[in-house]
């Protein structure tokens, strides 16, 4: 990959991380990114973005809503054609995986 490619996926990564922290997780009053429920942003060629997610419990009633929130506040992204979102519970969520930002927010530090 060039510095250019780089440069530029770097970019596009953080855009991602943008739109992913625009989506709130409807139980707790934080954005799933810094909540740590993002596991991986792989941008594609063509443009497809591969992303796999997790929930902070696995009987999340809107669970298949959430992908859905994912999707459309990624694919507004310029360049972007096709998101797809994986859900996974391995490994398993945890607070450990929030922010500080977020810890300190619900009184956890």
């Amino acid at each position: 990959m060039t510095t250019t490619q780089l440069a530029d996926n770097e970019t596009l990564i953080a855009g991602i991380v943008a739109a992913l922290r625009t989506v709130h997780d409807p139980e707790i009053p934080v954005n799933i990114y810094d909540l740590g429920l993002i596991y991986r942003i792989e941008p594609k060629h063509d443009g497809l973005v591969e992303i796999d997610m997790t929930l902070t419990a696995p009987g999340c009633p809107v669970a298949g809503e959430m992908l859905s929130w994912v999707e459309k506040a990624v694919i507004e992204i310029g360049g972007i054609e096709k998101v797809a979102v994986q859900l996974v519970f391995d490994p398993p969520w945890d607070s450990s995986r929030m922010t500080d930002d977020v810890k300190l927010e619900l009184g956890l530090l």
